[in-house]
């Protein structure tokens, strides 16, 4: 007699997900997580509360688990529900993006990339990358978005985008590659105006954290990076006055409030002084910002448009330093 078999959960599971699950019942667990509630999934669904119940009965089903819990804050991911949201959104990203490069071929496009950028992304590295892009025969689609770093990298990791250039990122980020691929010197950045009041004297952090900051958003990396500066020099950080990352929102305060101040890159400033409504004082910071880095995923740096536009940013970047050097 032949001893049983020993049976594989994990290949159980597998085995009823490759038979049993569909797209549809992906995005109702998505549909579930954005409302919290039935009756929102079942309008936007347009299908009765009764039949949302039993799609949600049978889901949970084929995954052998309970993946919602009801809470005072209507239906909670449980833990499993929790690890199957994070797969079924990259699995519906994944879904669209290849929805959007055959509609972009079947257009006579080229394919199609997603291209995440940080405000302050130099303009030759910008021109670069999409002329590259676009001037291309056939010319390829193109999604740009701009954002932090942090949110630049969890884009990438939702497979929302496929590329970006942005500061380096030192977060835990399984399957994410970087090259740092230019170095930005900081300045400070006061209106015009202002420029000859605010440069007197010596460079005095205590002096200058009195002023009206303009620092990037809490528990990002940058402002982590200037409130160690401050710390450094023996000064409390200061409470800005505006917390953003984004050059218009910038360039409008330090256009109308006297006493508003700030750290950009200095080629970047340097881009943007022709207008004539900010300056760099005349201080040399005795640091460096973290530096600009080209980002992929491992699964995609071997992508023949991904590996070209890495070489032209790279490229781009070296003439940018020695130009500068």
């Amino acid at each position: 007699m032949s001893s049983p078999t020993a049976r594989d959960p994990a290949a159980d599971l597998q085995h009823a997900l490759l038979s049993r699950l569909k797209l549809r019942q992906l995005s109702l667990l998505q549909a579930i997580d954005r409302h919290r509630t039935l009756g929102r999934v079942a309008a936007e669904m347009r299908l009765s509360q009764p039949a949302i119940t039993k799609a949600l009965r049978e889901t949970e089903d084929i995954f052998g688990n309970r993946l919602f819990e009801r809470s005072s804050r209507g239906l909670v991911p449980t833990a499993a529900g929790e690890a199957v949201l994070h797969y079924a959104r990259r699995w519906l990203a994944e879904l669209e993006a290849t929805t959007r490069v055959l509609t972009s071929l079947e257009a006579g496009r080229g394919g199609r990339l997603r291209l995440g950028l940080t405000q302050q992304v130099p303009q030759q590295l910008l021109s670069a990358a999409l002329a590259h892009l676009l001037d291309r025969t056939p010319r390829m689609a193109v999604m740009t978005r701009e954002g932090t770093t942090d949110e630049l990298v969890a884009g990438l990791l939702a497979r929302e985008l496929d590329c970006a250039i942005g500061r380096s990122y030192d977060g835990d980020a399984t399957g994410l590659v970087q090259e740092a691929i230019h170095q930005q010197e900081p300045c400070l950045v006061v209106s015009a105006k202002s420029a000859k009041r605010l440069s007197r004297g010596p460079l005095d952090w205590a002096r200058l954290a009195q002023l009206d900051w303009i620092l990037p958003p809490p528990n990002t990396p940058m402002r982590r990076t200037y409130n160690a500066i401050f710390v450094g020099a023996g000064v409390q950080p200061p409470v800005p006055m505006l917390e953003t990352t984004a050059i218009r929102s910038m360039e409008t305060v330090l256009r109308t409030e006297p006493n508003a101040i700030a750290i950009l890159a200095r080629d970047v400033v340097a881009e943007m002084e022709q207008a004539g409504h900010w300056a760099a004082l005349p201080y040399r910071l005795s640091w460096n910002l973290p530096p600009v880095s080209f980002f992929t995923l491992k699964e995609l740096e071997g992508q023949p448009m991904v590996q070209s536009l890495r070489a032209v940013v790279v490229e781009t970047a070296r003439k940018m330093q020695r130009k500068t050097g």
